[in-house]
This record gives C-alpha cells, sequence and structure tokens, in this order.
C-alpha cells in the first residue's frame, strides 16, 4: 500500500485491469475508476464473492483536447480510456442496479503535459454536467477527480504553476458546487508537475563523431530515457563537467542503440566535447526510471539521490545476469 494514505484514499484506476488486479483490490478496500461496462460487470460479480461493497466513480471521456502530444493525449474522443461521456448516465444508472457496487465520485484524465490551463477548466465543467444527472439517480456524490496532466518546463519557455492550476480551476469548483445536493471533494493528480524536475541522467562520453552531423555518441539510450524517441520529446542538456563554458559547436546526443532512433537531443549548441566528458539530460524524473527497459541487452544504470553534498545509492546499476536471472532454461535444450 503506498506510504500514507489508507485503502480507501486510493483510486484504482486503468482501462484493462484483469480480474486477479480486481480481486486484489476488492480485498484490498481501494475505490476503483471504472472504464468499461464489462470491468463495472467484473467488480460487482467479485465483490459479491469475496462478500464486500466497493466504491466506484466512473472515468469518464470528456472529449476534449489538451494540445499536446497524441500518445498522451487520452480524453479525446478518439482515446481508448473513459466512457463517453454523452453515455456515462447509463453506466451510473446500470452500478446502481448491481449488487455490491456503491457510486460516488466521477473521474477523468484529458493528458499529459499540458501546458494550457483551459482544457483542465472545460473537463470540470464536464464533471459538474454529469454531477447533476446521476444525482437524480440517488447518487450521493463524494469526489471529482480532474486526473492529472499539469505540464512542466522542459524547454525553457516556461510552464503554468501550480498556483496558475488553481487560479483556473477552483472558482468554477467554488461556483459549481453549490448546483449539487452533495458536498464533493476536488482530487487531483499532480504526477510528473512534482517529480519531472527532480532527476538528472548523467551519461558518459565514448566517441564524438564528426559526419553528417556532430555525433556524440553516450553510454545512455532510449532503454533509460524514451521520450525523445517515442514522442519527439525535448529535454535540455549540457556538458556536466564544463558548465563554465560557453557553447562552441552543435551537436546531436545519440546512444548506443542499434536504431536510427536512439537519439537524446538533436541539434544542440555546446561547449566543446571529448571522449570522457559527462553529459547531464534535464528533467528526467516521471517518466525516466518508470519507463526504462533492458531493450537491446541494455542494462539499466544506478540511482542516487542527492541531498545538498550527502548522496545515497537507491538502486544499484544492473549486472548481466540481471538481464537473464529469470529466464528458465527447459532440460532437453541443455542436451
Amino acid at each position: 500500500m503506498l506510504a500514507g494514505f489508507k485503502p480507501e484514499e486510493i483510486l484504482f484506476n486503468g482501462n484493462s485491469k484483469s480480474d486477479k488486479e480486481i480481486r486484489m483490490g476488492v480485498r484490498t478496500g481501494v475505490k476503483f475508476s471504472v472504464d468499461s461496462i464489462d470491468e463495472l460487470y467484473a467488480i460487482s460479480e467479485i465483490a459479491v464473492q469475496e462478500n464486500k461493497e466497493v466504491k466506484i466513480a466512473f472515468r469518464i471521456n470528456p472529449d476534449i483536447s489538451p494540445q499536446t502530444h497524441p500518445k498522451i493525449a487520452t480524453g479525446l474522443k478518439t482515446s481508448k480510456f473513459g466512457i463517453p461521456w454523452e453515455e456515462v448516465i447509463d453506466a451510473y444508472r446500470l452500478a446502481v442496479e448491481l449488487p455490491n457496487v456503491i457510486p460516488c465520485g466521477i473521474h477523468c484524465h484529458i493528458g499529459s503535459q499540458i501546458l494550457d490551463v483551459s482544457p483542465f477548466v472545460e473537463a470540470l465543467n464536464r464533471l459538474f454536467d454529469v454531477a447533476l444527472k446521476i444525482e437524480e439517480l440517488g447518487v450521493e456524490i463524494e469526489f471529482l477527480d480532474l486526473g492529472g496532466g499539469l505540464g512542466i518546463d522542459y524547454t525553457g519557455k516556461g510552464a503554468p504553476t501550480p498556483k496558475d492550476f488553481a487560479n483556473a480551476i477552483l472558482p468554477v469548483f467554488d461556483e459549481r458546487v453549490k448546483e449539487l445536493k452533495s458536498k464533493p471533494e476536488l482530487w487531483l493528480e499532480p504526477g510528473r508537475s512534482i517529480v519531472g524536475n527532480t532527476t538528472i541522467l548523467l551519461t558518459k562520453v565514448n566517441a564524438v563523431k564528426k559526419a553528417y552531423k556532430n555525433f556524440v555518441a553516450v553510454d545512455a539510450g532510449f532503454n533509460l530515457l524514451v521520450r525523445p524517441a517515442m514522442y519527439g520529446a525535448y529535454h535540455r542538456v549540457a556538458v556536466a563537467n564544463k558548465m563554465d563554458r560557453g557553447a562552441e559547436e552543435t551537436y546531436t546526443i545519440v546512444g548506443p542503440i542499434c536504431e536510427t532512433g536512439d537519439v537524446l537531443a538533436e541539434d544542440r549548441e555546446l561547449p566543446r566535447i571529448e571522449k570522457g566528458d559527462l553529459i547531464a539530460v534535464f528533467d528526467a524524473g516521471a517518466y525516466g526510471f518508470s519507463m526504462s527497459s533492458q531493450y537491446n541487452g541494455r542494462r539499466r544504470c544506478a540511482e542516487i539521490l542527492v541531498d545538498g553534498s550527502k548522496w545515497y545509492i537507491t538502486r544499484e546499476e544492473e549486472s548481466y545476469s540481471d538481464l537473464i536471472g529469470k529466464q528458465i532454461i527447459p532440460d532437453f535444450l541443455l542436451v
């Protein structure tokens, strides 16, 4: 269980929960964000088997564009997430009738790395529109979960602050909650906005090659930071051991993985780079290690916690044994 949280304060989210996961959640006592009617039936059935009552919210798809990368826009009409907001009332009506499930909230999440707070306001209004209708079904609403998605400043051009976010949504919440009989809480999922810029990926230069471009080959690939390759994401970089020097040449920072797309940063003005230098890739928290892999036979790096002048190893560098540690070879292949 997450430290500091009671089970009933946790909302189990996801669009493809297995029966095993649902049973674990029912036994633990968490709330569920329900993504489909099939899932609703599964929760009800398992809750009956476990002799438990389960509080639920439906995740609605509000059909709102957050103006972010299409792969992380989760509230579009075409997204795989949630139930269309125009149809979700029927889902709540069914939930009221099913045994051992108690509708008590509404959930949505419109995307990630959102740099304009206005889509959050639009989504919050959609939640209230749904809330008014499900109260007519007898649902007492305990919470409205607006999800997360507040972006961070990857590029140095600025990003909304938590204060900007609060100034946009709180007046809407305070005004529209007056329309309800219920007194719901507003739940938020701050996500990357609290951890994204806490982490730096530090990687060593193996070689500098003057070809079509000045390629700087480092020992970290997209197995450690997949965002640039997957989303075309921009991360600021610096030569960590030459922070006192100005830009001298244009470089493209590439990793060791056997794919042309293994590029961490393209066409950056940096001090003169040499073999052995250290490249710092900033804002690697949130989706650095959590999306890392052992792809291409690459080991994941160590993680170091820095506290002022003190530092602590919080995860050891993987060994080559770790790459095959869980493999089981059938006896007939060893003959």
